[in-house]
């Protein structure tokens, strides 16, 4: 599976309507999520805690209200980042909120979803699953995955786990070097999750296939190499996060 990183966040802006646009149009297999929450508790798309990177303000994320935070320029940044792919049609581009996210593109997508800096922004899973009964995504059989959630943060995975235990979770890890699952390990995994996320530069092609023989699901991040995402894809990995949606036809 193709997973946009932030949408198609090589060719737009991260986490923003466009990319998502784009990286469906590319073909890409799901868009991907990251959820902050605002001081008055909404959900939004955006990967860091704050929002000096990818807009023009400065702060926490939730030290903002959602109606301050769509105020901010959330494009003009990517222009001047990559002025080759700069459009003037990215600049003013709002931050969108998870519900005009769903309310865009509906069940025409498979999302999958990061809850980042869940302990700071506590009852995130309770409002994530909310939405997406509102937005009647958890109807149908869940397991193949029209939604998947992924987290660092087993307590998070947990909560949602026990709010709705029909729902794929992925337990995400990062490691310096190549890892070790003991058995042990992987069935308290699969209590909760379906599958792993791990950094693909630590990956060999064994472990891949220790994880076959254990029946996890092994997801990998980010890959913007064509031949390293062969490659990979040729090990039998189940799905590779990339900023570019159309690397496989590059």
């Amino acid at each position: 599976m193709t997973l946009a990183h932030r949408g198609a966040s090589g060719y737009a802006p991260e986490h923003t309507i466009e990319a998502y646009k784009i990286a469906n149009k590319m073909g890409a297999d799901y868009i991907e999520i990251d959820l902050g929450m605002t001081r008055d508790g909404v959900l939004v798309a955006m990967h860091d805690d704050n929002v000096d990177r990818t807009t023009n303000g400065k702060g926490l994320v939730r030290s903002y209200n959602v109606y301050e935070l769509k105020s901010l320029d959330a494009g003009s940044w990517f222009n001047k980042k990559y002025p080759e792919k700069a459009r003037e049609s990215f600049v003013g581009m709002e931050v969108p909120t998870l519900d005009e996210i769903f309310l865009e593109f509906g069940d025409t997508v498979n999302y999958y979803i990061e809850t980042k800096q869940p302990e700071e922004n506590p009852g995130m899973e309770k409002k994530l699953i909310a939405l997406l009964e509102k937005h009647h995504l958890l109807e149908g059989d869940l397991s193949k995955g029209k939604v998947v959630i992924q987290s660092f943060s087993k307590q998070s995975l947990l909560e949602i786990n026990r709010l709705y235990p029909d729902l794929p979770l992925i337990q995400l890890y990062w490691f310096e070097s190549t890892p070790t699952f003991s058995d042990e390990t992987l069935n308290e995994i699969k209590e909760y999750a379906v599958g792993i996320g791990l950094n693909h530069n630590v990956l060999t092609n064994q472990l891949v296939e220790s994880f076959k023989e254990r029946g996890v699901l092994l997801h990998l991040y980010t890959v913007d190499d064509r031949n390293e995402f062969k490659k990979l894809r040729a090990w039998g990995v189940n799905g590779i996060f990339t900023n570019v949606s159309d690397i496989e036809e590059m």
